[in-house]
């Protein structure tokens, strides 16, 4: 699960720098607002990647999905974006913990045939 997440966060993190770029060029935003709250979500986009495995990560990673999402309001693009990055995020926790459940399995089962083997 780790691995399909944390490509999920990183893409996110370039998205958030591009969302900026172009929320530079509105009206009404100071460029120090618009990289502060950018910068934020660049690094807990990095920073979920390292504790994805943990408790809470999952639910941390929903709220950046919901606050990339919520970003459409000043970058309208971003409701688009914000539906993408959150059905890839849906794929790559379902999917991750499948793949972790079958790598579970796998690992019981090469583990218990050495066993069998040595009482034949």
């Amino acid at each position: 699960m780790r691995t399909l997440c944390a490509s999920t966060l990183i893409g996110e993190f370039f998205v958030i720098g591009f969302a900026g770029l172009v929320a530079m060029k509105l009206d009404g935003m100071s460029m120090a607002t618009v990289w502060t709250v950018c910068g934020i979500g660049m690094l807990v986009s990095v920073l979920l990647c390292g504790v994805i495995t943990r408790p809470g990560g999952v639910q941390l990673g929903w709220v950046l999905q919901a606050a990339l999402f919520m970003s459409g309001l000043f970058v309208p693009m971003m409701y688009i974006l914000g539906v993408v990055f959150a059905a890839l995020w849906w794929a790559s926790v379902h999917y991750g913990r499948t793949i972790d459940e079958a790598k579970a399995r796998w690992a019981a089962q090469a583990e218990a045939e050495p066993q069998e083997a040595g009482q034949a």
